[in-house]
């Protein structure tokens, strides 16, 4: 066979071969044997071992996964991935409806779609083929994941139109896959997973595009992102439009009123159980899209649509013992070992009891029979203890007077819940201190999770957060499972965070009370940490929104020898140790520069990321808000700048580029 010959068998078994995946995994209606698809599939996979340059890039060969990735890139999103209000009951579902129709004082169409319960995705195609997929993330940028979503078979990697195009979707695993994978798991001796939703997300996070390949994974596709041109009216028009372009799609229902909103809610409700795959509520969404362009954002999520949350669904289990964990800040607190038991989703064995007086005032003992439910579908919680199953053998709870882990005298200080072990020192407290001070709003250390903290203090490589920075990386290769590049990237990794900012040190020193948000003031007020250990309490409570409990708890982290001398070590191994906001008098004159302006950020920005220019206006008093009104100062306006942009210039509201933003700064 020639090459030319090669090339025209090659396309017809790939689109051939594309076009059963599509009916198989997407119309659940097989037109072909398993056989007859597996002996097309062993002919395309010969013919391009031996043309390897006649492969293309839609080929239903290259779902098994690539080479394994070292680590995800970022990616900004063309169009925000906005989160969801949340409501709980038809009273909050009223006045979601009533909110929209003050705003829009019309007929107004709703369509009400199932929430799956999986990770959300954006994926990108350019004339027709799939070139990118990408995380939510924190809704502006996500992280790169395109080799793993390529291994989701439902997923298109070539759409019935040679478009571009964007699309969102939910990335989840069905229920009975799921068992079969913790069946798996447990076969292996592996971790065993939480729920579908851990599996999924876990999956799409996996550096080998192999690992993602064996989890089954499924998707359902719900909004066109981005189109040009797009003309489509509504969101079912879309839907439709979605079909046919090969995306798999979940059922939707159209309501002409609330009322009818309510009633797919309860229907919803009872047939969740007998659903292939989880969800943990529906998504009420305004059907007409020129009355979303009315309703418009709010910084975070869209006015025109919500989420109806499912109530909590309760199961009975055991109490069979109650332990203590000691967090970072020498906290107690009690968790309750349940018998397991299937509760929305997950397989629950613990539940948090809080503190002492949780235990007290529900009256939970060792051996109760007690219901338990998942509050808003996500934290495992006691609701209350079926006194009329005691059998007289139920042990009442004492808490510790000795720290489980380090042995010293615990205390509970008056007036507070908490019950703490004082020991700095203690094992438990600087391992949970050291994972704060690595996590993301904090240090920010890329790469170093709690496992890899956890390895180096089983290898005695670190005592504290300043011993990070003296590791080198010989002496972390011979870690389990530490390569050559994972060992230079977390070298580089620690380095780069001694660069940050102050107010995500005082963040990642862990004292107690002490929020990002709080450190960000204490940072923007006192310039640098010396200036802040000198702070009286006075001087400390003189800062808005700082309360007298936080600045005593600041004073007396400082008064301990310890804590200081942490402190001199992160200075002398270069860690910056001051607000770089604001460095000499001249920023000090123009700090509320932007005071009483507010902007809206649009499009895609080049220079900067969207969090570092609305950082930039805080700073300098400024205000960013996620909608345009007659009240915006300036719309700053980047690439692919959308319907935020249309609305500043029909209400003649400035608009700047990033040049001229620059040169406001």
């Amino acid at each position: 066979m020639n090459k030319e010959e090669a090339r025209k068998k090659i396309d017809e078994l790939t689109d051939l071969l594309s076009e059963h995946n599509y009916k198989y995994y997407v119309l659940d209606h097989p037109e072909i044997t398993d056989y007859e698809y597996d002996t097309m599939l062993k002919e395309l996979i010969n013919l391009e071992e031996k043309f390897q340059e006649l492969m293309r890039e839609d080929s239903p060969t290259q779902r098994v996964g690539g080479e394994a990735l070292e680590s995800f890139t970022q990616v900004a999103h063309s169009v925000p991935m906005l989160s969801l209000s949340n409501s709980y009951n038809k009273e909050d579902l009223i006045d979601f409806d009533r909110s929209i129709r003050k705003i829009i004082g019309e007929k107004i169409e709703y369509v009400v779609e199932p929430k799956i319960d999986g990770l959300s995705v954006n994926l990108k195609y350019e004339n027709g083929r799939f070139v990118q997929g990408a995380t939510r993330g924190n809704g502006v940028v996500g992280e790169d994941i395109t080799k793993n979503l390529r291994t989701v078979k439902t997923i298109p990697l070539k759409l019935k139109e040679e478009i571009d195009i964007e699309v969102r979707g939910e990335v989840y695993i069905p229920k009975e896959k799921f068992a079969k994978l913790n069946q798996r798991q447990a076969e292996k001796g592996e971790t065993i997973f939480a729920n579908p939703r851990n599996a999924a997300a876990g999956s799409l996070r996996q550096l080998d595009p192999k690992i993602a390949a064996k989890r089954n994974l499924d998707i359902f596709v719900f909004n066109i992102q981005r189109m040009e041109n797009m003309n489509i009216d509504k969101h079912t028009e879309g839907f439709e439009y979605l079909k046919s372009l090969g995306f798999k799609t979940s059922n939707y229902e159209v309501c002409e009123s609330i009322e009818e909103v309510i009633k797919q809610c309860e229907k919803w409700s009872e047939k969740r159980s007998s659903l292939s795959f989880e969800i943990d509520g529906l998504v009420i969404k305004v059907n007409d899209l020129s009355q979303r362009e009315k309703l418009g954002t709010r910084s975070k999520s869209p006015r025109w649509a919500i989420a109806y949350k499912f109530p909590a669904e309760q199961q009975k289990t055991q109490v069979k013992d109650i332990v203590v964990q000691v967090g970072r800040t020498g906290a107690l607190t009690p968790t309750a070992e349940l018998e397991p038991v299937r509760v929305a989703g997950s397989v629950i064995s613990r539940a948090t009891l809080h503190n002492e007086d949780y235990i007290k005032e529900k009256d939970i003992r060792i051996g109760d029979t007690v219901i338990i439910e998942k509050a808003g579908d996500v934290i495992p919680a006691v609701v209350r203890v079926l006194l009329d199953e005691r059998t007289g053998e139920e042990e009442i709870f004492k808490m510790p007077t000795i720290c489980p882990i380090c042995k010293e005298e615990t205390f509970r200080l008056e007036g507070e819940a908490v019950t703490r072990c004082m020991n700095a020192a203690c094992p438990a407290q600087l391992r949970r201190g050291l994972i704060h001070f690595v996590s993301r709003d904090a240090m920010n250390i890329d790469g170093l999770g709690e496992s890899i903290v956890t390895l180096l203090l089983e290898n005695n490589l670190i005592q504290d957060a300043a011993d990070l920075y003296d590791l080198k990386k010989e002496e972390l290769l011979p870690l389990e499972r530490m390569g050559e590049k994972l060992a230079q990237n977390l070298i580089a990794a620690i380095e780069k965070s001694k660069k940050n900012d102050l107010e995500r040190v005082i963040f990642g020193l862990g004292i107690k009370l002490v929020g990002a948000r709080a450190a960000k003031l204490l940072s923007d007020e006192f310039k640098s940490l010396d200036g802040l250990m000198q702070a009286s309490e006075e001087q400390i409570t003189a800062v808005p929104e700082i309360g007298h409990k936080m600045a005593e708890s600041v004073v007396a982290f400082f008064k301990e020898d310890r804590n200081v001398e942490i402190v001199e070590k992160l200075r002398a191994a270069g860690v910056n140790m001051e607000s770089l906001h604001i460095n000499d008098e001249e920023d000090e004159n123009r700090e509320k520069k932007f005071e009483g302006l507010t902007f809206v950020l649009t499009g895609t920005l080049e220079k900067y990321k969207r969090s570092e220019a609305k950082k930039m206006i805080e700073n300098l008093g400024g205000r960013v808000s996620g909608s345009v009104s007659k009240k915006t100062s300036y719309v700053l306006a980047g690439a692919e700048a959308g319907s935020k942009l249309d609305k500043a210039n029909q209400l003649g509201v400035a608009v700047i580029s990033e040049d001229e933003f620059e040169r406001m700064l």
